[in-house]
């Protein structure tokens, strides 16, 4: 983010909470080896600044039942930073996208969206890729196996960066 100075102990705190962010105050001040009153001012100041957008839960989906993970590549007709905004807003709003950006070169976007199974893929294109007039292809892959997946980002501290 832009204008926000990080230095090693922020690196640090951010790194322990990617890890767990259910963790106590006391236990975070354990493991970056700062005080817990320097780690509380500090979370909290990562979270005014925006550096911390929200904590959730990472869910293991395949004990929720069966799930099927398509990755869509999006092209469109018309090319304009309002039409990209306009097909943003539209995609971003269904629950089953979990992911959505903007690429180049290729495809305007990658989407990639969990649904229970083929039906319900179907269903779901059908609302979101065939009622647009402005969508020019969509190709579709289905995954077979994830082999990984991580939310966190990565983080450097400044002797890593060395």
């Amino acid at each position: 983010m832009a204008g926000v100075f990080l230095d090693d102990l922020d690196l640090r705190i951010l790194r322990a909470l990617q890890e767990d962010s259910s963790i106590t105050n006391l236990e975070l001040a354990s493991r970056v080896h700062a005080s817990a009153p320097t780690c509380l001012r500090r979370v909290r100041a990562l979270k005014e600044s925006g550096v911390i957008q929200r904590e959730i839960a990472v869910l293991d989906r395949a004990k929720l039942g069966p799930t099927l993970t398509a990755v869509v590549e999006v092209s469109l007709d018309r090319q304009t930073a309002e039409d990209f905004d306009t097909f943003e807003t539209f995609i971003c709003a269904e629950p089953a996208v979990t992911q959505c950006y903007r690429v180049s070169p290729g495809p305007d976007f990658v989407v990639v969206a969990e649904v229970a199974d083929m039906p319900e893929y179907d269903e779901l294109a059908r609302r979101l890729f065939k009622s647009s007039s402005n969508i020019r292809n969509v190709r579709t892959f289905f995954s077979t196996r994830r082999a990984k997946f991580e939310a966190n980002a990565p983080i450097r501290l400044a002797a890593e960066r060395q």
